[in-house]
């Protein structure tokens, strides 16, 4: 069973969806948790479209969305390749499109998928288990630079050149083919007292993994700008993130989507032609105390939609 907690549920859908005879589209469908609050919100007429690389998410999906009204089109494929999806299917532009960043619950908590820290699995971390890159291969043949860069951009980890000397250290016994000895090893390498507070040890460097192996961040802000694209008139998008990294491109896009003309004000006319895109009114809305309460994995969401002009 593809179990998922859909994050900020309500305030995602019901700030996107506007029109209840409209095309929407699920960038990252999940277990189709957000995407069946919004078919529900939907008339007969109306349209969804979800989008997810893991064959586990559609078929779950598949059968949570089995007796919405709207008509339902479940693709397999990355957020990344939006226009061609909309293309395939004859549609040229869409009334709302909603992004649930990151990993699912489903994923963290299938210990053969290599997601999670906390329980002992084949390094692996895809997303879409057609890709030939997995975890195994970063850990086991990246450079130690390579690796520390990755950890210390990805991840935010303030050990990354540590943590990359150690695991580099430990391949050359023999390649790490399990995300226990991944552990260990990252524990070796951070000093013991820097490990007495904040988030497990090895937090950073298994999401700083995970982005690498599926490329999220590397197609983040261009799906976000064909998203945008896609967008019919007053179209809206919701995109919740769960780490600074993700959310800071979504804030940055949103702001310069959002920004019109830049020309110094001492310029009688507009001679560089910027538009503004997004309507400037961009929400950023956070769970409520409750939410975090009763799923602790809320905590760091953050939800931003934006409209089109």
């Amino acid at each position: 069973m593809f179990a998922h907690i859909a994050v900020l549920l309500r305030e995602l859908v019901d700030g996107v969806v506007q029109k209840p005879g409209g095309v929407y589209v699920d960038m990252t469908l999940g277990g189709a948790g957000h995407a069946t609050a919004l078919a529900e919100m939907l008339l007969p007429a109306g349209r969804l479209i979800g989008i997810d690389r893991d064959e586990a998410a559609l078929a779950a999906a598949r059968e949570r969305l089995r007796d919405v009204k709207c008509r339902v089109d479940l693709v397999r494929s990355n957020y990344a390749d939006l226009p061609a999806v909309l293309r395939d299917l004859g549609i040229a532009e869409v009334d709302g499109i909603i992004c649930d960043l990151g990993v699912s619950s489903h994923q963290l908590d299938t210990a053969e998928r290599g997601f999670s820290y906390m329980q002992d699995g084949l390094l692996d971390m895809r997303m879409d288990r057609r890709q030939e890159l997995s975890a195994y291969e970063v850990v086991n043949s990246y450079g130690e630079q390579e690796l520390a860069d990755i950890i210390r951009n990805y991840g935010e980890e303030r050990w990354a050149r540590r943590i990359a000397q150690f695991i580099v250290a430990a391949r050359r016994e023999a390649p790490l083919q399990r995300t226990s000895e991944l552990v260990d090893v990252i524990k070796r390498a951070i000093p013991a007292g820097a490990r007495k507070d904040g988030p497990h040890p090895a937090k950073r460097t298994f999401q700083a993994i995970r982005i690498e192996v599926n490329g999220e961040l590397r197609d983040l802000e261009g799906a976000l700008r064909q998203a945008v694209t896609a967008l019919a008139p007053q179209g809206r998008i919701g995109v919740i993130s769960f780490h600074s990294l993700e959310d800071r491109t979504v804030k940055n896009l949103f702001r310069e989507l959002a920004t019109g003309c830049t020309c110094p004000p001492q310029f009688p006319v507009c001679v560089c032609g910027k538009k503004a895109i997004l309507q400037r009114n961009i929400k950023k809305i956070k769970p409520s105390k409750e939410e975090v309460a009763a799923n602790p994995r809320a905590r760091s969401a953050i939800l931003r939609i934006a409209e089109k002009m």
